[in-house]
């Protein structure tokens, strides 16, 4: 704290006005009032400035004092992140709790990290060493799953003077000292502090190539989405939105996870808060928690820490993405972010656009989404971050806004349909709604680790389900009865296709699906339909082979292990001997005649 200062000459909610401010700086921070509350400067008018308060201001008064701190919004980094859980802006509500109970007093000050910890620490330099920006200086065992990198910060280089032995460290140890190229000598400490709404550099944007394979088949099979890619889930109340985003936070194959409860109900977030820390990672056994970082921002909580609570989480998912990890970022829900824009904008004065949202609204989701991406690290190493925001439309209205503009930044969107969701069917992705723009991007990769087959059978199932959209719209009017029997047939294969295929159960053993049994029960329908479909036009009814029992396993054949290969095998062999022995059965009648 600096003794600069300032006084309150109004308060409108969470924005303060004070004068006095003219030696401030843009997005400083600040110590409002007696209570010393934590805010951000947003704008400076001459000898005046405007603050957001990040916590509850009731009971300011003209004349308290604004103190400046000489930074902007920022997020210490270091070993200690992994399996806290954060507040919006950063503080970590576990030791807040240790410290005050149930209740959180405003104005508290607590270290991000604790920096009396001990860490086991491992050299990778030794003294004489050349090291450049991103150079690894030692690691840490974070976790069990997470080996945390120190590295040499951006923009500097130089020979090594000393480093820290192996051993245990505090947090607030100096790792290494370097000689830079003009002769100064700098201290790299174990942590850093960084500005949540300043991009951490990379070297380069690496093409969206390699999928993030989510273990669920309407997703991996039909709307794939790449390591580095941005999706959203947007979808009325009830439809399944938390669930879908914990199903990806517990299956994606990324290495790191940070989740975002952005302005969400207290009981989801509790629920998240809950779960977490007692889910089992699938792909170790272990804690899901020791590769996770939670930030809870619930919606009773103050609404401008609602919006800093995402640049929160995007600056913890680029420090990991630096190290070379894969992280996906959840955020649930980038609608109620754009709630607390518009309410901060209407206290501004700020002239409202559509909806009564700000005019910059589509740049805030743009800045966001942006941070995304997969990229060489200052490093060299290869490191992606893929974002998927749950956007929540008012009575589903996909025409809103928040969800209107986002599909300007997004190359994916998994849209959950109401109808679905009301009918158990799980995930409620619509078939007709969703798209992905990666599907050509991942297509080399599946085809090389996969299936070759894997881009036509895609294809081939989206073009079944358009055409059935289609007949069940004269179904509607005149009833199935009257469809030829190839519109049945796709009807037929449609059905198989929703049930046995997009329909995935977030519970039991069906929970993930490896995209080697994706594939392979694609392959098995679409084998059916091209077959049914000869048959059908050397004149064998359709009625004769919806009867068959193989038919009613095939629907459930999403229900066997991915490793009883030898299931699908038989199945298949079973399905097809069925149908030619139904053909001859049919021919043999009129050679006897």
């Amino acid at each position: 704290m600096d003794d600069r200062q300032g006084r309150i000459t109004t308060v409108n909610g969470p924005v303060i006005r004070a004068s006095g401010m003219r030696s401030f700086s843009m997005r400083e921070m600040v110590r409002v009032g007696e209570l010393h509350l934590i805010g951000e400067i947003i704008r400076l008018e001459g000898d005046h400035a405007l603050i957001q308060v990040y916590e509850d201001t009731a009971g300011l008064r003209t004349g308290e004092p604004v103190e400046g701190t000489g930074l902007p919004l920022s997020m210490t980094l270091g070993p200690g992140l992994m399996g806290s859980i954060y507040d919006g802006i950063g503080r970590p509500l576990v030791h807040l709790m240790e410290r005050e109970g149930n209740f959180i007093a405003r104005g508290l000050s607590v270290p991000q990290i604790d920096m009396d910890r001990t860490w086991e620490l491992t050299p990778r330099v030794a003294p004489g060493d050349v090291v450049t920006e991103g150079t690894v200086l030692a690691v840490i065992q974070e976790t069990s799953l997470v080996e945390h990198r120190i590295q040499v910060p951006a923009g500097v280089s130089g020979e090594v003077l000393s480093v820290l032995p192996a051993g245990y460290h505090k947090t607030s140890s100096v790792v290494a000292r370097l000689r830079d190229i003009t002769g100064r000598e700098r201290a790299i400490p174990m942590v850093t502090r960084w500005p949540v709404r300043l991009p951490r550099p990379a070297k380069e944007r690496l093409a969206p190539e390699e999928p993030l394979i989510t273990g669920q088949r309407v997703i991996d099979g039909l709307f794939p989405i790449s390591k580095g890619g941005v999706a959203a889930i947007p979808g009325g109340f009830g439809t399944g939105k938390t669930v879908t985003q914990h199903q990806l936070a517990k299956w994606s194959d990324a290495r790191i996870v940070v989740y975002i409860g952005c302005g969400e109900r207290g009981n989801e977030m509790t629920q998240v808060l809950e779960e977490f820390p007692v889910l089992e990672d699938p792909h170790s056994g272990k804690p899901l928690m020791e590769r996770t970082i939670l930030i809870a921002n619930t919606s009773n909580m103050p609404v401008a820490a609602r919006e800093a609570s995402i640049y929160t989480g995007i600056t913890i998912a680029e420090y990991y993405r630096d190290m070379g990890y894969d992280v996906a970022l959840m955020a649930d829900s980038t609608s109620r972010w754009a709630e607390a824009l518009r309410e901060i904008s209407g206290r501004l004065g700020e002239i409202p656009a559509e909806e009564g949202f700000p005019a910059y609204l589509p740049t805030r989701i743009a800045e966001f989404y942006e941070r995304a991406g997969r990229v060489t690290t200052i490093g060299g190493e290869a490191g992606s971050i893929s974002i998927i925001g749950a956007v929540s439309p008012p009575g589903g209205d996909f025409t809103e806004p928040v969800t209107r503009h986002t599909k300007r930044f997004i190359r994916c969107f998994w849209a959950l349909d109401q109808q679905l969701a009301h009918s158990r069917h799980f995930p409620a992705i619509s078939w007709t709604d969703s798209y992905s723009e990666y599907g050509d991007e991942v297509k080399d990769w599946y085809t090389a680790h996969v299936s070759p087959a894997w881009g036509t059978l895609r294809d081939r199932a989206r073009e079944i389900l358009a055409e059935d959209d289609k007949i069940q719209q004269i179904v509607r009017l005149v009833g199935e009865d009257v469809l030829p029997d190839d519109q049945k047939l796709t009807a037929l294969t449609a059905g198989l296709l929703k049930n046995g295929y997009l329909q995935q159960s977030a519970f039991g053993p069906d929970s993930y699906c490896p995209p080697e049994k994706g594939t392979a029960i694609l392959d098995l329908m679409i084998a059916f339909y091209d077959k049914a479909e000869k048959l059908l036009a050397r004149g064998c009814p359709l009625s004769l082979l919806k009867g068959m029992r193989e038919l009613t396993e095939l629907t459930h054949i999403r229900e066997i292990p991915a490793d009883k290969t030898e299931a699908f095998a038989d199945l298949r062999k079973r399905l097809f001997d069925r149908m030619d022995e139904i053909d001859r059965e049919r021919i043999a009648p009129r050679r006897e005649e």
